[in-house]
């Protein structure tokens, strides 16, 4: 069983690594952890994070990239992390994918939640829970 102090580690194609290093350092805020000629890899609010560098698709377009079935991100457990990130992103202008709204409005789950692009279009998503309970 995951320990808390083991790490979920996830792997993404990227298509520009200073592009790429740019974003999830400087815009971001993530910690750069290592760099090599094909990848680089961050601690993504304390979980591991490879992008691999890869071929970018030919006809690859902001208008190609969907929600489903593949996305990440953090679900934080305290709401000021969540409007912190969320105001970071705004300020340093990056590009959304949704911006922040509430999901599931009048369940338990109810949950808020914005979603951006990387410089490889993945889509990574932030929510937060009222109920911290449905985080799981």
């Amino acid at each position: 069983m995951r320990d808390s102090g083991d790490v979920f580690h996830l792997a993404v194609p990227a298509y520009d690594l200073d592009a790429t290093v740019d974003f999830y350092v400087f815009t971001l805020g993530c910690k750069l952890a290592r760099r090599y000629d094909d990848r680089v890899t961050f601690d993504f609010f304390g979980d591991q994070l490879v992008c691999h560098l890869s071929p970018r698709p030919e006809r690859l377009s902001i208008e190609d990239v969907t929600m489903y079935p593949r996305h990440f991100g953090v679900t934080f457990r305290e709401r000021r992390d969540f409007d912190a990130l969320y105001s970071l992103c705004r300020q340093r202008d990056v590009p959304f994918f949704a911006d922040v709204s509430e999901r599931f409005v009048g369940l338990v789950e109810v949950h808020s939640t914005f979603v951006v692009y990387d410089p490889a279009l993945n889509l990574l998503e932030f929510k937060h829970y009222t109920d911290p309970r449905m985080m799981y």
